[in-house]
């Protein structure tokens, strides 16, 4: 590289050091103006600090993009914005978790209110229910969920060989197989405790 190139190239990237030094202070001061729009986007203080935080690190590392002397507040909400909705994206994506319900520990609960306060022991709850007053119960709940209990409770058919089995979609088999093993839990605690 010749000394005229080098000097050239020099002044180049003292340029570039300067532009982007503008670009940052430039973004910097609008940061309260872009916290305030991320504020009112999401629920927390928390979320929005990060939000902001990711805004102005995709703006940093894509500075070269941003045309100078055009609206820098509309940019950096432009990519706000974008960053908001790609988190919406990932909140929708991610499986929602439900918590227990009562009627989930109907038959613990149930015993527990029975036998008093004392603990309560696999073993005990077994002794109370025979194999007969277990097919009683599955014979008395209806019969489409009777259907995928067996199958995949009982069977160890997976979701999709149930499914295929009955002709239904996979959804249908759990949404069956939930209610039906709630169904079950119940006819078993009114034995247990009889």
């Amino acid at each position: 590289m010749s000394e005229v190139e080098a000097a050239t190239e020099a002044k180049r990237i003292a340029a570039e050091a300067r532009d982007r030094a503008r670009f940052e202070e430039e973004a910097l001061a609008l940061a309260d103006q872009v916290y305030r729009v991320a504020r009112r986007l999401v629920g927390s203080r928390e979320e929005a600090e990060d939000l902001v935080q990711e805004t102005y690190a995709r703006a940093f590392r894509s500075w070269r993009s941003f045309t100078p002397g055009t609206n820098m507040r509309a940019w950096l909400l432009r990519i706000l914005t974008n960053l908001n909705v790609d988190r919406g994206r990932r909140i929708q994506r991610t499986p929602q978790t439900q918590p227990l319900e009562e009627t989930d520990y109907y038959l613990a609960n149930k015993l527990a209110s029975t036998a008093g306060e004392e603990a309560l022991e696999q073993e005990q709850v077994v002794e109370r229910l025979s194999q007969d007053s277990v097919v009683t119960a599955l014979s008395e709940i209806s019969p489409q969920f009777r259907e995928v209990v067996v199958l995949v409770d009982i069977g160890d058919f997976t979701y999709a060989d149930a499914a295929q089995i009955l002709d239904v979609p996979i959804g249908t088999v759990m949404s069956r197989l939930h209610r039906g093993r709630r169904a079950l839990k119940q006819k078993l605690a009114e034995e247990a405790l009889t």
